[in-house]
């Protein structure tokens, strides 16, 4: 039994190993059945398969793909994106699928045969091609969801339904779009690409509360009612003041710029701005102006109490809100700052043209009043600001190099050296100074300063304990500036002297006005020069702070001569007397010659 039991499995075996035999087929060629992309390949070679393959999807790169999302429709062939299917490697997969032993290889290939076997072949594609496209899409099909809104017209409420928005799946799309034109079937129809649907975050059911609301806000006017006095809200007021919903909101509410406007207005009548603690000076004393408590309105609490008036068919009056308004710097803030000594004051005077003199006005009126802080830095550009003719400044002479030009704020140099020595005479850390280029001899040697905005600063330090303040005036025959503080220090100045370095520049100029020989001088110039000055400074209790010494160079002025080159007039003739007659001329080849004897 057993004996006939083996005689039958090795039978099977025979007829299972001939059949898988006689189904293998050649190695060379791809099995029966086998499809790449959907086209027959069973039978070829690789390299017939692969050339089958290129051929017919050559004569389709050029033919475009019509492609839909949503209501929008495109067309791209696959030259126009890059897409290039890889077919060697998918013939060569398809044959590794019906390859192996001899009866394996024929199992395979049978089942090939009878159920079929395709291979994809993977897709290149050129990355910017296909972004270009998808951009190109999304630009059509994208599209924001739109929230339902409420819109006034005149005293009437309407309400703008919601819009659904849209949305291209990119990178599903992208999948689609390769795949689409990497096959060798083109579609009879346009090819669907992925849109997803953007729901509006507000309908228009959802407004319908703020709708009915608003329109009960415009039924009637609404009294606000204040301690003293009250405001009657007309119909058309409160409609300029309601900030309908939109942009995704969906109450209603008393807010927007002519809100704002109004409430502005409202607290500059009902309000009394407090007053911040100041300092007053009188000679070389300062104390401190107390600050004042002062009120305003409280604009969210009355805007809330508008709105819930407003919506009210029965209750139409709003309380006014009022707050305490407190000062900036508090009467004990200011004290603190213990500013009550004059540390040193200076004053220059009016020079040049009414505009100078009013840009130098303008200057220390900007500055008077800065607070410097312990450690802090006083800087004359940020004190003042730029200078221009919308705020007020002229324009008057300023040195540029070497030469006087005309340029808005001219002379604000000159605040710069009062400030500058006011600062020297209180003792302060000076960080930036920037002389004049020219010596000008109405300032102290070696200490005058200039600016120009913004690149040219004066800059100091409060390097005391207590706080400075720079107070700035406008007199009548020029300006000075005062620095306060809590500490006095005393500093003591050179005279400082004054060296030429060189002779003045000379500039010649041709003159056809001036006969030729003379020379006038239209502009004598100046040497170039330089100035040393010393600053000691020294404490309340007479210890050494500092002891500098200030270097500074000037340019010379150039010399201008003018050259006479006009020709000069020649000399007149003598005049003929009456009665003269002219000579005969004179033959001297008959005139006989003296001989010797």
């Amino acid at each position: 039994m057993l004996v006939t039991l083996a005689f039958v499995a090795g039978l099977f075996a025979l007829i299972g190993v001939l059949v898988g035999l006689a189904f293998a087929g050649s190695r060379q060629e791809l099995a029966e059945g086998t499809q790449v992309a959907g086209v027959d390949v069973g039978g070829l070679s690789q390299r017939q398969a692969v050339a089958k393959l290129e051929a017919r999807f050559s004569r389709i790169a050029a033919e475009p793909v019509a492609f839909v999302a949503g209501d929008a429709s495109f067309s791209f062939a696959a030259n126009q994106l890059g897409v290039d299917p890889d077919w060697r490697a998918a013939v060569a997969a398809a044959g590794r699928a019906g390859d192996g032993f001899g009866p394996i290889r024929g199992y395979r290939r049978l089942h090939t045969r009878f159920f079929g076997a395709e291979v994809l072949p993977r897709l290149a594609v050129s990355d910017p091609a296909l972004e270009f496209a998808l951009d190109r899409m999304a630009a059509s099909v994208n599209r924001r969801s739109e929230s339902a809104k409420l819109v006034r017209r005149g005293l009437e409420i309407d309400v703008v339904r919601e819009r659904a928005g849209q949305r291209l799946q990119r990178d599903a799309a992208a999948r689609t779009v390769v795949r689409a034109l990497g096959t060798l079937d083109r579609a009879a129809g346009a090819v669907v690409l992925p849109v997803v649907t953007a729901h509006a975050p507000v309908t228009a059911r959802m407004l319908a509360p703020s709708a009915r609301q608003a329109r009960v806000a415009l039924s009637g006017p609404v009294i606000l009612r204040g301690a003293k006095r009250s405001f009657r809200l007309p119909r058309w007021r409160i409609a300029q003041l309601l900030a309908l919903p939109s942009d995704g909101a969906s109450r209603i509410a008393v807010a927007g710029p002519r809100a704002d406007d109004y409430f502005r207005a409202l607290s500059e009548r009902v309000g009394k701005p407090a007053i911040d603690a100041d300092f007053a000076v009188s000679g070389e004393s300062i104390q401190v102006l107390p600050s004042r408590n002062g009120t305003e309105l409280d604009v969210p609490r009355t805007a809330a109490a508008l709105r819930r008036a407003a919506t009210s068919r029965s209750n139409r009056v709003a309380n006014l809100a009022i707050a305490r308004a407190l000062p900036e710097r508090t009467t004990r803030e200011a004290l603190a700052m213990g500013i009550d000594t004059r540390m040193a004051s200076y004053k220059t005077y009016n020079s040049g043209t009414w505009d100078r003199i009013t840009n130098l006005r303008l200057g220390v009126v900007e500055l008077d009043g800065t607070l410097v802080a312990p450690g802090g830095t006083f800087s004359l550009n940020e004190a003042i600001g730029e200078r221009t003719a919308e705020r007020g400044f002229r324009s008057a002479p300023v040195i540029i190099g070497t030469k006087f030009e005309e340029e808005i704020g001219g002379g604000t140099s000159q605040v710069a050296t009062t400030v500058f020595n006011a600062a020297w005479e209180a003792g302060l850390e000076i960080t930036e100074r920037n002389p004049h280029s020219l010596y000008i001899g109405r300032y102290q040697l070696g200490r005058d300063a200039t600016v120009y905005w913004p690149s040219l600063d004066l800059k100091f330090v409060n390097d005391t304990k207590r706080w400075v303040l720079v107070k700035g005036f406008a007199e009548t025959d020029g300006v000075s500036v005062s620095i306060f503080g809590g500490e006095r220090r005393r500093v003591e100045s050179s005279e400082g002297t004054m060296t030429v370095t060189g002779s003045a520049p000379v500039k010649r100029v041709n003159d056809p006005t001036i006969p030729v020989g003379e020379t006038v001088v239209e502009a004598e110039g100046s040497s170039p020069s330089e100035t040393s000055v010393t600053r000691t400074i020294y404490g309340a209790d007479g210890e050494l702070i500092d002891e500098e010494t200030w270097n500074t160079s000037y340019k010379g002025e150039t010399r201008i001569e003018r050259i006479g080159t006009k020709p000069k007039d020649p000399e007149p003739k003598a005049p003929k007397k009456p009665g003269d007659s002219p000579k005969p001329p004179v033959d001297e080849s008959a005139t006989p010659r003296p001989t010797r004897p």
